[in-house]
């Protein structure tokens, strides 16, 4: 298997399923007049494998499906084949290894409007190892969320990632780790990559789905464990002074699943209880899921 430069400089195993082959390295997928390349229609989303288990894989096989559509393309295959060859994947790397699974879907004809019919799939699975819950730093963004009227943000598609990465790099100039996103009413939307939550007087809230963000998967399922464990928790509006006033502020997302916020602004915050439980929560959930590929 290939070795890969990774997310933070490291070398780690990548796979990928491409026309019916499994591939290492990082075999070329498009070229100079492929739609995706130049046009952008291109959607993707991202899985997790750790210790066996892959949580919520179909719901990100068939969240992929849903953005693919959203952007005029056709995916050649259902979510119970993505799931089937995910879990194929997996079972190709050393036992327990932790991944990233992603699928993605890109057409390869069109003119400005992409050939639905050219729709193409790959799948990619890379070691990625599980970032311990140590909290991380971000301030306000000065860049703001779009609307669907003005983007098609009902999907994970790659053309709305540049956007967060200029967050990012803003944050990270000023010494943060990442930033919070308004929306166009200067509501709070997200982190730059992950949903947020905060916590306020026991009660936890998080912006309503309002179409300038994704409704994470992990996002999704943390509300209900922590609804299940008898917490209270709130889809609202948010403002960002509540955010700034609030006791406990964390993070979810597929790649980190449950992180608290340690800094905002100049102001320190300590990891709390909810992050803590949610996290817990989490994981002891994600040992329920299945364990091997479905029969």
């Amino acid at each position: 298997m290939a070795i890969l430069s990774g997310r933070t400089g490291e070398a780690r195993a990548a796979l990928h399923y491409i026309d019916g082959e499994w591939l290492s390295g990082n075999p070329p997928i498009m070229g100079p007049l492929t739609n995706g390349a130049w046009m952008a229609s291109v959607a993707f989303d991202g899985a997790r494998a750790f210790a066996g288990l892959a949580p919520d894989l179909d719901r990100h096989a068939m969240r992929c499906i849903s953005s693919a559509r959203v952007l005029g393309l056709e995916p050649p295959l259902g979510a119970e084949q993505i799931v089937a060859l995910a879990w194929e994947g997996i079972g190709r790397f050393k036992e327990g290894a932790e991944l990233y699974i992603r699928p993605m879907f890109f057409a390869e004809d069109g003119f400005v409007t992409p050939r639905a019919e050219s729709t193409r799939f790959v799948l990619t699975l890379f070691e990625a190892p599980m970032p311990p819950a140590e909290g991380f730093t971000a301030h306000l963004s000065k860049l703001r969320r779009p609307g669907p009227e003005t983007a098609p943000t009902a999907a994970k598609a790659s053309c709305l990632y540049p956007q967060s990465a200029a967050a990012l790099r803003a944050a990270r100039t000023e010494g943060f780790d990442n930033a919070v996103m308004l929306d166009a009413n200067g509501n709070v939307s997200e982190f730059a990559t992950a949903n947020i939550f905060i916590v306020k007087d026991g009660v936890t809230a998080t912006p309503v789905p309002n179409g300038t963000f994704l409704n994470g998967i992990t996002r999704q399922r943390v509300i209900g464990l922590l609804a299940q464990a008898g917490m209270e928790v709130r889809e609202r509006t948010l403002r960002f002074d509540e955010v700034l006033a609030a006791d406990e502020i964390f993070a979810t997302g597929n790649y980190s699943k449950v992180t608290p916020l340690t800094g905002l602004e100049d102001r320190t915050l300590q990891p709390g209880p909810v992050a803590a439980k949610a996290r817990e929560l989490y994981f002891a959930w994600a040992e329920t899921t299945e364990r091997r590929p479905p029969a």
